[in-house]
Order: C-alpha cells, then structure tokens, then sequence
C-alpha cells in the first residue's frame, strides 16, 4: 500500500511539473495555431465580407459600390430559383439519408453474421472524391435513364438526390451505430419484461437515447447539401437552361454552383455580386444550421 502511495505521489509531482511550465507559456504552443487560423479564415473572411461592397475585377482594385452588389444578388431570378431549388434537395436528402442510415445501422448493431463487413461496404463511397463519384453517377444515369439528365429538370434532381445520398447513408450510419451501441441494455431489459414488443421499444427508448447521434447527423445533413457544389457541377453542371421572364436559369443549379457561375462568369463586373452572394450563402446557412441544433438539442433535454 505504500509503495503505491508513493507512486501516486510521484505521479501527481510529474504531472504538475509537466502541466505548470506549459500553464503559464500556454501562448507558445497556442500561437501557431493562431496565427495560421487568422491567416487561413480570419482574413479572407473579413477580406470577403469588404469586397462583397466593393466592385472589382481582382482584389487590388476593389472599389466600393454600397449595397448594390445586395441588391442585385437579391433580384436576380437565378438566384432565387438555386435558393428554391437547393431547398428541395436538402429536404429530400435530410428525410432519405438519416432513415436509411438509422435504419442500416439499426440492422448492423443486431448479431447477423458479417455485420462489421457490411459496416465497411456501406462507409466506402464516402471515401471516393465528390467530382469522382459524380462522373461514376452521370455514365450510371446515361445507360439506365430513358433521357440524358441534362435535358430534364425532374431526372437531374433525383440524380442529385441518389449520388448524395450514397455518399453519405454509410457516413452517418457509422454515427448512428455509434449512439446505438451507448443505448443502455438494462433499459431495454426492463422494457421488454414490461411487455413492450420490438416497435415499443424502439420509438420509446432506443430513438430518444440516440437523439445526441441524430443532432450530429441532422446537422452534417443539412449542412452538407446546402453547400453541394461539385457533384453538381460534375454530374450536370444544373442543366437543364430555360427562358423565364427573359432570363436564363439553369433549372438544376444550386446555391454554391450558381454563387461560382456568377464569380467566374463571362462578365468579371459581377464578381462583387458573386460575393455579395457568398456573404448571404455563408448567412442563411449558419442561420438555418444554428436553428436546427437549437431544435435538436431541446428535444434531447425533454428526453
């Protein structure tokens, strides 16, 4: 017993000089950190923020122009209809991605044979590139479709619809797994000798204890379909283009897609309304995102 008190004893005098020189020179280890943070995102950011009011066809000759950079994004109709459209798809992918990833992994925490097999078959398509896997996607569409999903406004959203959510159902299936192996077995012990069948058990504690692993998901979701950009600029760069009240929209452009068409488009004058458009992107999607876990995380706390 004493030997292992003065291990202890031992153990806490290394420890607090180890912890007590890096406590008070903190500034040494976090500065690196720091400084490659405020050169990588603080800047830009702020950068991005000012040029969003200026007009500019490079950074060294912004010139500022007030809000009339807002006002046009606002009023273009292209705009409007990527902000309509990405809505729909990120509804679609949120409600098809977490049932068929909570219900995949449902099936893979129950004693079937080659379920860790299985985990790793679902989990691969999230490893291949968004660019690469959408280029797989459009030559699968081209030889089962009955028409090329550039010419249909329907096909193209359920292609958009398809290739994200097998990218990302084994993602979130790991997640859920996750939650469900820290559901407590007691509980649901207890549940099944108070006659609670299978669906019972289910909805009434096996879903409110994964509600932290549904917060998680739902906010990777929702995220991560909002700033869709390169699988639809590679699968059918939101064709099809048609006429409304004179202006060309691309029917299947999203919000990320059309803020880069605005920037790198044929006009260089319109780079300060693609960036005006980046600053009301980057707004609505932490606004909705921040919304969602706010929800999500007052039903955890009523669990």
């Amino acid at each position: 017993m004493r030997t292992g008190a003065k291990k202890n004893k031992a153990r806490q005098v290394n420890s607090a000089l180890i912890r007590g020189p890096i406590q008070r020179k903190f500034y040494i280890f976090l500065l690196p950190t720091f400084l490659a943070f405020c050169i990588g995102f603080l800047y830009p950011f702020i950068q991005g923020i000012y040029l969003s009011f200026c007009r500019f066809t490079t950074t060294s000759d912004a010139v500022p122009v007030g809000l009339s950079n807002y006002a046009a994004a606002l009023s273009d109709g292209g705009f409007r209809h990527a902000f309509s459209f990405t809505v729909l798809v990120t509804v679609a992918c949120l409600v098809i991605i977490n049932v068929f990833a909570f219900a995949v992994a449902y099936a893979l925490t129950r004693n079937i044979p080659g379920r860790t097999v299985f985990r790793g078959v679902f989990f691969m398509p999230n490893l291949i590139g968004g660019i690469v896997l959408a280029y797989i996607w459009k030559m699968i569409f081209a030889s089962i479709m009955p028409k090329d999903i550039h010419l249909d406004t329907t096909l193209g959203y359920w292609a958009l619809i398809i290739l994200l959510s097998w990218q990302q159902i084994g993602y979130m299936m790991i997640i859920y797994i996750a939650g469900l192996q820290a559901v407590s077995a007691d509980m649901l012990e207890a549940a099944k000798i108070d006659g609670a069948n299978g669906w019972q058990s289910l909805f009434h504690i096996t879903i409110p204890s994964v509600m932290p692993s549904i917060t998680i998901c739902t906010f990777l979701t929702l995220t991560n379909s909002f700033k869709l950009f390169d699988q639809n600029m590679a699968l059918n760069g939101g064709d099809p283009i048609v006429r409304i009240a004179g202006t060309k929209i691309k029917t299947t452009e999203m919000l990320a897609l059309n803020i880069y068409n605005t920037f790198y488009g044929a006009s260089t004058t319109a780079r300060g309304v693609g960036q005006a458009k980046a600053v009301l992107f980057f707004i609505l999607v932490a606004a909705i995102a921040l919304a969602q876990l706010r929800l999500t995380r007052n039903k955890e706390v009523q669990r």
